[in-house]
């Protein structure tokens, strides 16, 4: 890939200084960082959405609600599996290889996500946290039996359990349902322990979940930095602002940082 701009280039290398002395990573990823792979995000340009509502005349926003699996679940069903097709076709791209080497080679490297996509995982990255969950997990509320797809291709328009008959769902957090106790936990249990480096890439951070861990390094006075073609909630005061795709972005940060690793030895 060609980076583009003299400017972006200088801030690569500060990016590779930064990664030189540090030992711990944090990446915050969302819809962006699997953009390069392909996946529209539900609206905007390029969105399996764009209009102002669904073929039934309901806004994605309220059926993808975890009310509307327990009411209406085959429309729920529609439209994941339209999401699931697009990501079916898709695979995980050069950012999410990028972050799973990096977590090879630095001694602790974290991925807090809130992509359901589970790129991030088939790349090759260990420590993962879904926040918003994984799209092909599937588990029945009612007995809590559970699979694993690898595709929605074997399911009907209202899959049931097969031990209780009950309607099952995505093991995804919906619009209008609570972050998973367990994953927050464990992410503040991390915060706690502490990063070197905060990356977010490809979010809006327009979550407060997602946007406070950059204030609270910006506090502390850990570098942050985004990677995002557009202009955020925490594009105005990040250390550093890479305006480019995460594919582009992230392989050039790597390619340089090996570069300067492969000279120093």
């Amino acid at each position: 890939m060609m980076l583009q701009g003299t400017l972006e280039k200088e801030k690569i290398g500060k990016i590779v200084e930064l990664l030189k002395q540090s030992k711990s990573i944090l990446f915050i990823t969302g819809a962006g960082i699997s953009a390069d792979s392909g996946l529209p995000t539900y609206r905007g340009e390029g969105g399996l959405y764009n209009t102002t509502a669904t073929d039934e005349g309901i806004p994605i926003e309220t059926i993808l609600a975890g009310e509307m699996i327990k009411t209406r679940p085959e429309l729920v069903w529609k439209y994941l599996g339209q999401i699931e097709k697009r990501t079916r076709t898709a695979k995980f791209n050069r950012a999410h290889e990028v972050i799973a080497e990096m977590e090879k080679h630095f001694p602790h490297v974290l991925v807090f996500t809130q992509n359901i996509d589970g790129f991030h995982a088939q790349a090759g990255s260990k420590n993962v946290i879904d926040i918003h969950g994984d799209m092909h997990k599937v588990y029945c509320p009612k007995c809590f039996w559970s699979k694993k797809l690898d595709n929605y291709e074997q399911l009907s328009s209202s899959p049931t359990c097969p031990d209780c008959g009950a309607v099952i769902r995505p093991d995804i957090v919906f619009f209008g349902e609570n972050l998973p106790e367990d994953k927050i936990n464990r992410f503040f249990e991390e915060l706690d322990r502490g990063f070197d480096i905060f990356f977010s890439i490809g979010t809006t951070s327009v979550f407060p979940y997602i946007r406070q861990p950059m204030a609270l390094a910006r506090h502390l006075g850990r570098p942050t930095i985004e990677i995002n073609p557009d202009h955020t909630e925490i594009s105005d005061w990040v250390d550093i602002k890479i305006s480019l795709g995460a594919a582009e972005a992230m392989d050039a940060v790597w390619k340089s940082f090996s570069e300067e690793e492969r000279i120093a030895t």
